[in-house]
């Protein structure tokens, strides 16, 4: 969609484009009450700041949504088709699927959610080694990190969606 389409919507069009990048709430309402927005740039820039900071409800709801790094995304929604594209660079060999499912457990055992990393641009390598340097972090270290990474997947979801 362009963007001046995105800003001609109706505040509850514009959450249902925005909804699929990053269902929180919040971040969306903000986004369409700034709108218009004079180009993409601005709309990334204000979508990437109006993200932070993510309260724990809003992490919760926005991870329950993420797959598993390695495990593909069920159903035929916009939000699974995104992360899908995104985890398409993701080796399934017998060896890197056992090694991320492996990690997976870990993490998960540890703080107690999903392991999340923007996956798109990414090898199954990069993935694994910060799977594995992130399994060593405290939990406020990790909390900084996922809410770094779920900005950066909402800001691809979101040039993904609407261009200029």
């Amino acid at each position: 969609m362009q963007l001046e389409q995105f800003n001609q919507l109706s505040d509850e069009d514009a959450l249902d484009v925005l909804r699929p990048c990053l269902d929180i709430e919040r971040w969306g309402r903000a986004i369409s009450a700034e709108r218009p927005f004079a180009s993409r740039a601005q709309l990334i820039a204000f979508a990437t700041e109006a993200a932070s900071p993510f309260t724990e409800a809003e992490l919760e709801r926005a991870l329950s949504h993420h797959p598993r790094i390695g495990e593909r995304a069920e159903g035929e929604g916009a939000e699974a088709s995104m992360s899908r594209s995104e985890q398409a660079g993701v080796d399934t060999s017998d060896a890197t699927a056992h090694a991320l499912a492996e990690g997976n457990k870990a993490y998960e055992a540890k703080f107690d959610r999903v392991f999340l990393i923007r996956a798109a641009g990414r090898s199954s390598e990069e993935i694994l080694a910060a799977l594995t340097a992130r399994l060593g972090h405290t939990a406020e270290e990790e909390q900084a990190i996922v809410d770094h990474q779920l900005r950066e997947i909402a800001a691809l979801r979101l040039e993904g969606v609407v261009s200029a």
